[in-house]
């Protein structure tokens, strides 16, 4: 495989990753506004139906933000290794990373090392 094939071929791989990241976040956010109006229909409580709306769409950007890090790596650290880009990577990654823990402790409620806590025992 030439090296001009092999960079066309991450590249389309990296392009990919990224799509599907950016479906991941919308598809996760129509079926959550469709859960929350089915739910909604069918009377449930207006705190519930947010908490499953949030949660719901949490998740879903936290899928995403795993396929745009993965998308970040294959097109950085294969494709174009050099210092600079690498670099810029490296806080892409802290970023997305910050935003996918911030989104853990949303979704759960608590912590990391909080795992035996269950959400609803401190109200």
């Amino acid at each position: 495989m030439t090296a001009a094939l092999r960079h066309d071929y991450l590249n389309a791989i990296a392009q990919l990753l990224e799509l599907m990241g950016v479906l991941a976040i919308a598809a996760g956010a129509v079926f959550a506004v469709c859960e929350g109006v089915r739910n909604l229909i069918r009377g449930a409580s207006g705190k519930s139906i947010y908490d499953l709306f949030r949660t719901r769409l949490a998740k879903s950007i936290l899928i995403g933000v795993e396929f745009l890090i993965a998308a970040d790596i294959v097109g950085t650290v294969i494709i174009d290794p050099s210092a600079e880009s690498l670099s810029i990577l490296a806080i892409i990654v802290l970023i997305r990373t910050f935003l996918s823990f911030t989104l853990e402790v949303e979704i759960e409620g608590r912590w990391p090392w909080q795992r035996k806590r269950n959400r609803h025992e401190d109200e």
